[in-house]
């Protein structure tokens, strides 16, 4: 069992920047970020696969870093140049699969979650 524990999100104006922290109990093959908007369906936003690929969906490549600190057994992200589209509840999540291709943004795909961080992004 992996348990996920999410922290860092907030308020904040458009432009501005966040870093969002998920503590693991222990790190999987695939550690991600996801979020849900109100009435959308939830999204990938960024996964790492054994701590060294990192992946991104297009909307916020060269905006979003994903990182792992393996000693503090936490996974970051690190938002920038936030915009009012990037309002969300944040959910860090887990998977044991190994490899990547094009499920890598199932949802099915990953068995744990955490409870999740608001990040709310005004003008």
């Amino acid at each position: 069992q992996v348990q996920l524990v999410e922290s860092g999100g907030g308020s904040v104006q458009a432009g501005g920047s966040l870093t969002l922290s998920c503590a693991a109990s222990q790190f999987t093959a695939k550690m991600g970020w996801f979020r849900q908007a109100p009435g959308k369906e939830r999204e990938g936003v960024a996964v790492t696969y054994l701590g060294r690929s990192t992946y991104y969906i297009d909307s916020v490549k060269g905006r979003f870093t994903i990182s792992q600190d393996n000693a503090k057994k936490t996974v970051y992200l690190q938002m920038n140049s936030l915009k009012l589209e990037d309002s969300a509840m944040y959910y860090c999540a887990a998977s044991t699969m190994l490899g990547v291709g094009a499920d890598l943004w199932s949802l099915r795909n990953y068995k744990y979650w955490g409870q999740g961080t608001q990040v709310t992004v005004s003008s």
